[in-house]
């Protein structure tokens, strides 16, 4: 099979769908694998090393019309004639929050499979996980340095020092990206909270962290508290598929303090902040009735060798078996993988995102 590896153009997006070592993982299988040209620059990864592993570079045509597309971002409208009927797109979506680009997949009768709503044997995301570990520990980061003065922030050390209290910090969901932020923020010496719908999920975190964070089911009193005490409210929910849940309406940023920090990690399902839109890292943060907002959309573009590699090691078997067994059989075969399709012949083919159109 031709596989085709494009260039993110999304800004300051520097992550490449797929390492020289992948690369040479499919040349090994048999296939073609052809790089735009620069891909994986921002990466670390020179087109030298693609050819060295066996790949061709090519220019944007010729990489978007491959049998197989990857990308890591969604297409961006600069993109959309490049989609293609004839090529099966295999990238982050989140339809749920992108009406024209939902239209777009339909209009061209793109067969597409989002990373994001692919399942594993455990129900669980194995190629979201990856992304919403590095979010979950870049969220205590963004809120570690935009509590800094320098940055538009209140001028308190997340951890605090000797003789004075560290930053309150609220997670609102602990999942897999908000157990992250509380582990670092934990790390950091922030005093953490996290709230949770769950009542299983809360006994497993309390378990987890033990005493060194307070784990809260999210309703009534204390959760209430936990907000308006909270310096920085990382949001960190998920609803595999669909938009997400809005936690805060703007009048709710009354209850928090003045030049608090909310940090949507939900953003690119919409974000669960009713005054959350969608930010960049070259301009990450704005102000909403004295609260700040960090709502960037690709924030795990910010550490691309890191976040390309962690990529790789979750989607390559994936994009191994699509292209050894060819789309069809490994959908049939694997309803997990088939979990993951979101468009097909003009249809939107997944629950969730259906439902998000209605």
């Amino acid at each position: 099979m031709r596989i085709g590896v494009v260039r993110e153009i999304k800004p300051a997006e520097r992550r490449v769908a797929l390492t020289d070592a992948g690369a040479r993982a499919l040349v090994a299988d048999g296939h073609d694998v052809l790089v735009e040209r620069g891909a994986g620059a921002g990466s670390g990864i020179p087109d030298e090393d693609y050819e060295r592993a066996g790949a061709k570079i090519v220019g944007t045509d010729d990489a978007w019309a491959a049998e197989l597309v990857v990308k890591v971002k969604e297409p961006v409208a600069g993109e959309y004639d490049l989609l293609s009927e004839e090529s099966v797109l295999f990238t982050y979506l989140h339809l749920a929050a992108d009406r024209p680009l939902t239209q777009a997949l339909l209009d061209n009768r793109v067969t597409a499979i989002a990373y994001e709503t692919v399942v594993d044997d455990r129900g669980e995301l194995p190629l979201l996980k990856p992304m919403s570990e590095v979010a979950g520990r870049l969220a205590a980061h963004a809120a570690g340095q935009y509590l800094m003065h320098p940055y538009g922030g209140p001028g308190l050390l997340l951890g605090g020092s000797p003789g004075v209290p560290p930053a309150k910090v609220t997670v609102l969901g602990g999942g897999v990206v908000g157990t992250q932020a509380a582990s670092l923020a934990v790390g950091m010496r922030a005093d953490v909270t996290i709230l949770d719908t769950s009542s299983h999920r809360v006994r497993e975190l309390e378990e987890h962290f033990g005493s060194s964070a307070q784990v809260l089911q999210s309703a009534g009193g204390p959760a209430i508290t936990a907000l308006q005490d909270a310096d920085v409210v990382i949001g960190a929910v998920l609803v595999p598929g669909a938009a997400a849940p809005k936690l805060l309406t703007r009048g709710d940023l009354g209850l928090l303090k003045p030049g608090a920090l909310l940090i949507d990690v939900a953003i690119d399902q919409g974000g669960c902040f009713e005054t959350s839109r969608p930010t960049t890292h070259d301009a990450p943060t704005y102000v909403v009735d004295g609260t700040t907002h960090y709502c960037v959309a690709n924030m795990p573009g910010a550490v691309p060798r890191t976040s390309t590699r962690a990529l790789t090691n979750a989607t390559l078997p994936y994009v191994r078996r699509l292209a050894g067994l060819g789309v069809d059989e490994a959908l049939e075969r694997d309803p997990g993988l088939r979990s993951g399709l979101n468009t097909r012949a003009g249809t939107i083919t997944h629950q969730a995102v259906a439902a998000a159109f209605r």
